[in-house]
């Protein structure tokens, strides 16, 4: 490949991953036309193919960086917060925030869904993406978890499906009635609901003799 092209490949690559989110967007994934993709990129269907094979190709390229900004915003997020700060309600707020932009994200992702769940292939790679996502996603629950002083009650990979079903779900809604459910409204009232259920205080030096993690005193199970 010449050297211009090289330098030249992630200005493509981000293009077209830009310009295919908008037209995912607007015309589904199945409507939406490699040659409407290329049109909005500024670039011709060549420049697409020496990226990607498929649409679907495309797509999941979309899903694995949109993952990569999430998590990466959730641990830098984390990572600026003190550990005596690390409540149940503060990993909740950090697992609530909804960017401006998500709408355009979330009508990309449905759309595909939707046609997963009627081809049995993609449905399998959707699938494999999904649980990478949620290997990651689990580790960084897991991290925040022990910097709380807190232990999951479930299994974690679970906890992260819930999570994920509870979000996203709770943002369907805000897209439908916007003026009545602000994105991010719902996951931040249930979420600590739901956090608070599915850990308990770990023994270990913020726990110790009975103590709570937020020292409030005795836990319960020890009051006796």
């Amino acid at each position: 490949m010449p050297k211009g092209t090289t330098k030249r490949r992630p200005q493509t690559l981000a293009r077209l991953l830009d310009a295919a989110r908008e037209v995912f967007a607007e015309s589904g994934f199945e409507g939406a036309r490699i040659e409407d993709i290329c049109r909005r990129a500024g670039y011709t269907r060549g420049a697409f193919y020496s990226n990607f094979r498929t649409k679907a190709e495309l797509f999941f390229a979309l899903f694995d960086a949109h993952a990569d900004r999430e998590l990466g915003r959730i641990a830098r997020t984390a990572a600026e917060t003190g550990d005596d700060e690390l409540t149940v309600g503060r990993i909740a707020e950090l697992l609530a925030y909804v960017d401006p932009d998500e709408r355009t994200w979330f009508l990309v992702t449905t759309e595909f869904t939707l046609y997963a769940i009627r081809d049995p292939r993609a449905a399998r790679v959707l699938a494999d993406h999904d649980a990478r996502l949620r290997a990651e996603a689990v580790r960084l629950l897991r991290d925040l978890f022990d910097r709380a002083g807190l232990r999951p009650a479930v299994d974690l990979d679970d906890l992260v499906r819930v999570l994920v079903a509870m979000r996203e779900g709770a943002l369907g809604q805000s897209c439908v009635e916007p003026d009545r459910l602000a994105p991010g409204a719902l996951a931040r009232r249930f979420l600590p609901l739901l956090l608070a259920a599915a850990t308990t205080p770990a023994q270990g030096p913020r726990t110790a003799r009975g103590e709570r993690p937020d020292g409030a005193g005795p836990s319960p199970r020890h009051a006796d």
